[in-house]
């Protein structure tokens, strides 16, 4: 019983049904427009001007649904007054598109239901209103017959007429949760986002997603191999502060490099992260800007991040063949990325042995590898375990298998650990 009364004591209910009461005060100025056709030919039957009168009424509604400010003010309105969920009528529809065909009735069609709702819900809970406050002692000699299968029954007053005005109070408010159900029914269906736009909306989630997986990327990459480096560089600077100051210098200005390579990479991420917000507001203004600010770190970049790894006294060997300079864009840039998480992971896991980075590029595919020894001794003032996050190598397949390579990592051996990625490439002329 509790349960079937819950309907009638929400708020969201009535603030509902005046949502739909609202909508037909509101059509009261088209209905003086749509009376005009009649005086001027009042000759015609009554039955034929009354069709004409709703024709010509029904259509302004639908004129009005058209306009792109009516639906916005009906999705705003209904998501908070029937609460329900609708997104922005500007984000459902792709930038720079139009509606499509055959969609742009569904908005005239619900502000037609929600002007019909609103008149019936307004005249059946109207009466049922003035029933209450009339039948209970009999006020303005009001008076109440029911007839149900053949027999009649006629409420004059006393208890009676009391338990009649709290069933017309129950039927009223019943009429409200009715027509706030048709309508919270209605409003996904009518003025939510058609398949186009679900499509868009889908569209546009994934590639939010993808950007947000790309930035997770490049701060895991830059600054877990900025941590991990200026970590060992400080412990060998401070081992060798009072015996080779000149080194220990050298491990200084090697973490202020890396640090500041790191902060470019994160002023960048935290640029588009706020880029993002901004579109959300105001369409997307100034977004080139933002990537034209990107740090852009390719293969080209790699004798610098050799360099600061070998200042944590590791010792790397590179080996190149082919040209890799000729390796452009997006594939650069994710080859320099796999080979700074390889060196990080060497650095962060080995125990001091060389480690050798080789980068082949062919006429078919780019080659990279980085192996480094596992079973030498470990490397003067290296901490002996890093903090890990275990999305380092996760992270790295899947920017291989976005990139349709292969990858292989694991023990090379009994003392070697060896990560090999293979990527298809175009090389540029």
């Amino acid at each position: 019983m509790i349960k079937a009364l819950r309907p009638l004591l929400r708020r969201s209910t009535y603030t509902g049904a005046l949502f739909a009461y609202a909508a037909a005060l509101a059509s009261l100025p088209l209905l003086s427009f749509a009376l005009l056709p009649a005086l001027a030919w009042r000759s015609a039957p009554e039955g034929v001007l009354f069709g004409v009168v709703l024709a010509v009424w029904a259509a302004l509604i639908a004129l009005v649904g058209l306009a792109r400010t009516t639906r916005r003010v009906l999705v705003l309105a209904a998501r908070r007054l029937l609460h329900v969920v609708l997104p922005e009528p500007s984000a459902a529809r792709p930038p720079g598109t139009s509606p499509e065909a055959g969609q742009r009735w569904r908005t005239p069609l619900w502000l037609l239901l929600h002007v019909t709702l609103g008149w019936t819900g307004a005249l059946a809970s109207g009466l049922l209103l003035f029933l209450a406050a009339a039948l209970p002692g009999g006020w303005l000699r009001a008076e109440l017959a029911l007839s149900l299968f053949g027999r009649s029954a006629r409420v004059t007053g006393g208890w009676q007429s009391w338990a009649a005005a709290l069933g017309c109070l129950l039927l009223a408010a019943v009429v409200c949760v009715l027509v706030t159900r048709a309508l919270r029914w209605s409003a996904p269906r009518l003025l939510g986002p058609s398949t186009a736009e679900r499509l868009a909306l889908a569209a546009e989630r994934e590639r939010r997603l993808a950007e947000r997986n790309r930035l997770a990327h490049e701060l895991h990459d830059s600054i877990g191999h900025t941590l991990t480096t200026a970590t060992i560089q400080a412990a060998v600077a401070g081992e060798l502060m009072a015996t080779e100051p000149v080194a220990a210098r050298a491990a200084l200005r090697s973490i202020e490099d890396s640090a500041r390579a790191a902060l470019e990479d994160l002023d960048y991420v935290l640029g588009v992260l706020r880029e993002r917000e901004r579109e959300a507001g105001t369409a997307g203004a100034g977004a080139a800007e933002a990537a034209a600010a990107a740090p852009i770190r390719t293969l080209a970049d790699l004798p610098e991040l050799l360099e600061r790894v070998r200042h944590t006294g590791a010792v790397v060997e590179w080996e190149r063949s082919g040209d890799p300079a000729r390796v452009r864009g997006t594939l650069s840039r994710a080859a320099y990325r796999i080979v700074q998480e390889g060196l990080t992971n060497a650095v962060r896991h080995g125990t001091g042995g060389p480690i050798t980075v080789r980068v082949a590029a062919g006429p078919e595919a780019l080659e990279l590898e980085v192996v480094n020894e596992t079973g030498a001794a470990p490397l003067t003032g290296r901490p002996r375990a890093f903090p890990t996050s275990g999305h380092g190598l996760p992270g790295l397949a899947e920017r291989v298998r976005l990139l349709h390579g292969e990858i292989d990592a694991g023990p090379d051996g009994p003392r070697r650990w060896r990560l090999a990625v293979r990527l298809p490439v175009r090389l540029s002329p």
